[in-house]
């Protein structure tokens, strides 16, 4: 839709030298057609001219970008809740406040809007996640790094058990969003400014799939199981989508990770976070898993 921009400063505005090019429209005849725009296009439009500019500040257009419970995720997000504080933004800087990530709970969970589609993402990082004998530093630890949105990882050298579960309640924007868990077989570091992976502790993943359960308030569940493989990437692995149809209603999830197997034991894995998005938006390498 977008490809109009680039035109609409078109020759025709210098005929017999009258303003008659699309940049000299009313302000408020633009506003209506960067309705039909999406976030990136307005502020490319906003470049060509002073009414386009003015147009691609109106709240009525970026009120329509915004999730309709915006006014909740803006109290989630700001660290002061005053009412003051919110009314002072414009309808586009509440859309560029919700587009950063948006830490809660003490960090350990973020949001934030996909700029593109106005999408609500989330993650959830290791720490808030319940990890079977994560206590225990003969089976894991946490490991800093710059490859986490949190800067935290949690690794497994090895274990029989191999359990992790965790839960959220989030006022969702109606849609149907996917869960991942982003993994790393192997663990990183850097040397001599090139990045490595050992592979020291991986293994027991090839012996049993590892089984993935998403479950909703409202009884929505999925159940899939995938065998987790190459080792020194990060990658998205799929355990569901769920719907969410109010967005002024908290939608509660309870999701699994789990290979209890106890016939071998199993290593090498970094866990770093949970993944909600909007169906069909990929941030990163995915593997699909099967029912």
């Amino acid at each position: 839709m977008g490809s109009w921009i680039s035109s609409i400063m078109g020759p025709e505005r210098e005929a017999e030298g009258h303003d008659t090019g699309l940049g000299y429209l009313p302000e408020n005849c633009v506003a209506e057609v960067m309705l039909h725009l999406d976030p990136l296009e307005i502020c490319r439009a906003a470049r060509l001219s002073r009414a386009f500019r003015g147009a691609a500040s109106a709240d009525f257009v970026w009120e329509t970008k915004l999730p309709k419970n915006y006014g909740h995720l803006m109290e989630l997000a700001s660290d002061e809740k005053s009412p003051c504080k919110k009314t002072s933004l414009c309808k586009k800087e509440i859309y560029a406040r919700l587009c950063r990530p948006n830490p809660f709970d003490g960090g350990t969970k973020e949001f934030w809007l996909e700029k593109s589609s106005g999408g609500i993402c989330l993650s959830i990082s290791s720490k808030a996640l319940l990890i079977t004998g994560i206590d225990d530093r003969r089976y894991w630890k946490y490991l800093p790094t710059e490859e986490s949105r949190f800067h935290m990882i949690a690794y497994l050298k090895q274990i029989w058990w191999f359990e992790v579960d965790g839960e959220i309640d989030f006022c969702f924007p109606a849609g149907t969003y996917s869960l991942f868990f982003r993994l790393h077989l192997g663990r990183a570091s850097k040397r001599f400014g090139h990045r490595i992976c050992s592979s020291e502790h991986i293994h027991g993943w090839d012996k049993k799939p590892v089984r993935f359960q998403l479950s909703t308030s409202n009884s929505q569940q999925t159940l899939s199981q995938c065998y987790l493989g190459d080792p020194g990437s990060w990658i998205l692995y799929y355990a569901g989508d769920f719907v969410a149809d109010r967005c002024n209603v908290a939608t509660k999830l309870k999701f699994s990770m789990t290979q209890i197997d106890c016939t071998h034991t199993k290593g090498g894995l970094c866990i770093d976070s949970v993944l909600i998005c909007p169906k069909g938006f990929r941030q990163g390498k995915v593997c699909s898993t099967r029912v």
